[in-house]
């Protein structure tokens, strides 16, 4: 792996960390703007607690040196995730605004996903 590979995971990684964290704070205290805009989607509350639980569990296994089948489906529930929730907000009608954060994390975890080094890959190249 080169030095620019290297440099480029870590960057992505520890954003998406922070990124899947910072939420899955927000959503385990069910704070009250996050509490309403998941009401508006049409989910019940108890969705937050489910996922604010998946994502940490997501970074830590993402964060862990190892483990490459567990990281395959860290990777993939952070993108089903991500990916509901940008669909989700586009059957509601959203403003395009409220895309940002879903996309960004989706992109992130593609490039966290690409760009791992070979011993956080299920199979090592």
């Amino acid at each position: 792996m080169t030095k620019r590979n290297k440099i480029i995971y870590w960057i992505a990684t520890l954003w998406l960390a922070l990124g899947m964290l910072s939420t899955a704070v927000v959503q385990l205290l069910k704070v009250k703007d996050e509490a309403a805009m998941v009401t508006r989607l049409g989910y019940p509350l108890y969705l937050l607690t489910l996922l604010g639980i998946w994502k940490i569990l997501g970074v830590i296994a993402v964060l862990m040196p190892k483990f490459g089948l567990v990281k395959e489906w860290a990777y993939a529930g952070f993108f089903f995730a991500m990916s509901g929730a940008v669909y989700s907000h586009l059957a509601t009608g959203d403003k395009t605004v409220s895309l940002f954060g879903p996309i960004l994390l989706i992109v992130l975890t593609i490039v966290s996903w690409y760009f791992r080094p070979a011993d956080r890959r299920l199979i090592p190249n």
